[in-house]
């Protein structure tokens, strides 16, 4: 059996637990049973995001969020993709007791740190509209990639934040006195935080390497759901630098967000479609009508 090289870039700066379903089918050798050697990589912010190394032919799959990936399409880029990682979104706003902030309308004039991207400030105001609040009041802080942390929120920098993850971000400083509102819940969409994407040529030329990339993956996001303490205790070894309470309570929080009807992969158009035609009403993507084409015709879950 001839052995093909793929290289997965991951979604953020360092692997974090929601790549588990990766790592996992690696060491189990999944990956190798099905004639693929896996090669992770880390996209450098000087250079790009994942859709960006698979576009100037640097790696082979991406984990990227669905939004870039709709965007991307829109622009008439040749990526798809062939499956899911999360069923729902992963964002947050939180807050600390101490603002007076108890609801999101009371982020009508306050400063909301944020990367503040087009998506990202589309967000923090259909959130705050909804709520009654007056989103042109929001006072914008630029915070760029950087998350602040609770103390950090404490200490004025900032009345709340956007963007933070309740299965990452959110779990390293968890305090009694902290608010936290899931964007999925209030936004009026939900959606897939993340798929798995190739080049379209990729897809439709070495199908056969994809199905046995996305089956070997469901394999091992199967197994981290089943058990996402050995999970975390992986990652002990690829991110070492991170406390063992850490890994273990993100695995199991993001672990919940892997599968749908036990299966791992299922890109859902109840999903795809509504978040597509927000992002057409706030202008982020020129028309919805580009999201089927951002599904690999041959995807299915496993």
């Amino acid at each position: 059996m001839s052995i093909r090289r793929i290289r997965v870039v991951n979604e953020y700066f360092h692997p974090w637990p929601n790549s588990a379903g990766f790592y996992l089918a690696r060491a189990a050798g999944w990956y190798a049973e099905a004639g693929i050697d896996l090669e992770f990589l880390q996209p450098d912010p000087g250079v790009g995001d994942g859709l960006h190394y698979l576009l100037r032919g640097d790696a082979e799959a991406a984990v990227v969020p669905l939004n870039r990936l709709l965007q991307r399409r829109s622009a008439g880029q040749p990526v798809v993709a062939v499956a899911a990682v999360n069923q729902r979104a992963l964002d947050t706003v939180r807050t600390v007791a101490a603002t007076g902030i108890t609801r999101l309308a009371d982020l009508s004039g306050r400063r909301v740190g944020l990367n503040p991207t087009p998506r990202g400030l589309a967000v923090i105001r259909t959130l705050v509209e909804r709520d009654g609040g007056d989103p042109d009041s929001i006072e914008v802080v630029d915070l760029g990639s950087r998350e602040l942390t609770l103390d950090e929120i404490a200490d004025g920098h900032v009345d709340a934040t956007f963007g933070s993850y309740w299965v990452w971000d959110n779990l390293r400083d968890e305090a009694t006195d902290s608010l936290v509102w899931h964007v999925d819940e209030h936004l009026g969409v939900s959606y897939h935080n993340y798929v798995l994407a190739v080049r379209h040529d990729t897809a439709v030329d070495d199908a056969a390497t994809v199905q046995a990339l996305v089956a070997a993956t469901a394999r091992g996001y199967r197994a981290a759901a089943e058990d996402p303490d050995s999970a975390a205790q992986l990652y002990e070894t690829i991110t070492p630098y991170f406390s063992r309470r850490l890994l273990l309570a993100s695995a199991r929080a993001v672990s919940t967000t892997w599968l749908v009807d036990g299966r791992w992969g299922t890109l859902r158009g109840e999903l795809i479609g509504p978040y597509a035609q927000w992002l057409a009403r706030q202008r982020i993507i020129p028309d919805a009508a580009v999201w089927p084409s951002v599904v690999a015709t041959f995807q299915a879950a496993v």
